[in-house]
């Protein structure tokens, strides 16, 4: 067994028999009083990992709701995609052109004459999808609103009943030789 330095100090009369006692008793006094006071000191530790692991808590909820939001916005999304994908109507590339704007761009679309009158009376609308620009049932656009606006470009409200109700000026026939 290997010999304490205490043992070795007093084999080699470095120091006296009377100091190492006392060393030795207060080596006992401190490890009593460090065994009393140990609740004090437990109890300040279990505040402070409770406090932190309140702290990490805290944290964690956070992250999880900011990547819950992020993955209900991608199931919007894919929603929205999947309405678009599965409502598509045709679009004619040798019809009339149709101005709308995206973010203050004009941009155009070739669409036929029944297509034509049909957005305007806001049967059909057109959406962003990825690049390129679709034309959807109004219907359809009326549930991409609701999940997330920003993909409808053009939704128009009127219908020609609506105007034919209300023009005060529907009794009067319009000549056709009229000159302007």
């Amino acid at each position: 067994m290997a010999i304490s330095l205490q043992d070795q100090l007093l084999n080699s009369g470095l120091i006296k028999k009377d100091k190492a006692n006392k060393a030795k008793k207060e080596k006992y006094k401190q490890s009593k009083q460090q065994r009393n006071s140990k609740t004090e000191q437990t109890e300040e530790a279990t505040l402070l990992a409770q406090k932190s692991l309140a702290e990490k808590q805290a944290k964690d909820r956070e992250l999880n709701l900011q990547q819950k939001n992020q993955a209900e916005k991608k199931a919007v999304v894919a929603q929205i995609k999947q309405l678009i994908q599965l409502n598509i109507q045709a679009k004619d590339e040798d019809g009339v052109a149709y101005n709308f704007s995206d973010n203050n761009v004009v941009k155009k679309i070739y669409v036929n004459q029944a297509t034509l009158k049909n957005i305007t009376n806001g049967k059909l609308a057109i959406v962003k999808y990825g690049a390129s620009y679709e034309l959807v049932p109004a219907q359809v656009a009326e549930k991409i609103k609701q999940r997330d606006g920003s993909f409808i470009l053009v939704l128009n409200d009127k219908t020609e009943d609506d105007l034919a109700t209300d023009d005060p000026y529907a009794d009067f026939q319009i000549p056709d030789d009229l000159m302007w």
